[in-house]
């Protein structure tokens, strides 16, 4: 049966494939309030409009005009912007994990040689994804994973992407293994400003205010970024109190305090929140809002819905103004570029290098067989006007 079904799912992969060759196409999905363009080079988000507090479209993600400065980017910087990211999103420690008793090495493209950052030299950000499905307010992209980067077995990820009147991006990503057991965790990698660059304000999300309600753990990090094994608890009474978000926060308001917070020398947030949902809810349970984000130079506010049990939370704090907006985001007489912290990431993910730390539990989650269920990443993005 297992033979039969990885046959179909090849067959149907490259037959897709061959009619649409061009992985920088555009395709534009839209719903009452929402319109967003995806390109199949790296399943990608390049553009998402949603009204302003005054009924003006703004465009409140990251990217280029010309798809192929994507391309470029990925040869150069490397910023993921707006990809699925894998086949591990974030960091594996040493590049090393062991599954079932045996061991696995991946490329360590990341801190110059130490860790592994999302799957490796050439992840599911750079290849080129199949169009499966596309109407007025869907897209299904797929990929056939077959070992990328020394991860063990095959896999099939498909991506669906949906927008709907709320306005609400939806996002669905379903990872099948088809022969071996292997780790899967899947992220979109979206760089977003809700300021859409508007004035002066919203060019950088300092002024975004940011609530995680549920988010009082996160995972210890070392000097690069990757997990020590211990679990902090945000307080506002100890030195882990810039990382508190349990109350509706600006983000600029500790962020000076987060020396050395998103690594060594780095001052700024990179970390991963772990999600701790009440009893009433469940672990996977996706009936509360488990981050708000809004700006005051928009009104816009975002409400992320998630499956995921941790949320990465990147403030940009490598950019460095050569980075110009898009032309949709362009408002002042001279050009904007993307300045320190002009944009903030939000991974709604498992957690980071949970599969080198079994005492986390977070097996179930990450690790994935021909016989387990899929590894599924939901996330439901409603938008909305501050105060309305």
């Amino acid at each position: 049966m297992l033979l039969f079904i990885t046959s179909v799912v090849s067959k149907l992969s490259l037959a897709v494939s061959a009619q649409n060759p061009d992985p920088l196409q555009k395709y534009t999905i839209s719903a009452p309030g929402i319109n967003a363009t995806f390109i199949p080079y790296g399943a990608r988000l390049t553009n998402l409009f949603v009204n302003d507090r005054n009924g003006v479209p703004q465009d409140v993600v990251l990217g280029y005009d010309d798809a192929s400065d994507f391309v470029r980017d990925d040869q150069t910087v490397h910023t993921y912007l707006g990809p699925v990211v894998g086949r591990y999103a974030n960091r594996i420690k040493n590049g090393t994990f062991t599954v079932q008793g045996v061991n696995s090495h991946v490329p360590q493209n990341d801190n110059m040689g130490h860790d592994t950052l999302h799957g490796g030299n050439i992840g599911y950000d750079q290849r080129t994804w199949t169009v499966v499905s596309a109407n007025a307010s869907s897209v299904t992209f797929s990929l056939l994973d077959q070992a990328f980067e020394g991860f063990p077995g095959n896999v099939m990820t498909y991506a669906t992407y949906s927008v709907s009147a709320g306005p609400r991006w939806t996002s669905r990503l379903v990872s099948i293994p088809l022969d071996e057991p292997t780790p899967i965790m899947l992220a979109n990698h979206v760089y977003w400003n809700l300021g859409a660059f508007v004035d002066t304000v919203g060019s950088t999300v300092l002024n975004h205010t940011l609530h995680m309600p549920y988010a009082a753990r996160y995972i210890q990090i070392d000097n690069i970024e990757v997990p020590t094994g211990a679990i902090g608890t945000v307080n506002r009474n100890n030195n882990s109190s810039y990382l508190d978000f349990t109350s509706p926060k600006q983000i600029g308001r500790d962020i000076e305090s987060a020396v050395n917070g998103c690594g060594y020398n780095c001052t700024g947030y990179d970390n991963a929140f772990i999600l701790d949902r009440p009893r009433c809810s469940g672990p996977e349970a996706t009936d509360l809002s488990m981050l708000t984000l809004s700006s005051n130079s928009t009104g816009i506010q975002m409400d992320i819905y998630t499956n995921q049990q941790s949320l990465q939370i990147y403030t940009c704090d490598n950019t460095n103004g050569t980075m110009p907006v898009k032309q949709s985001q362009q408002h002042a007489s001279n050009t904007t570029y993307v300045e320190k912290y002009g944009c903030v990431v939000i991974e709604t993910q498992q957690w980071i290098d949970g599969i080198n730390h079994p005492e986390w539990g977070q097996d179930e989650y990450q690790l994935y067989t021909v016989d387990s269920e899929p590894a599924v990443v939901f996330a439901q993005y409603d938008f909305s006007i501050v105060g309305q």
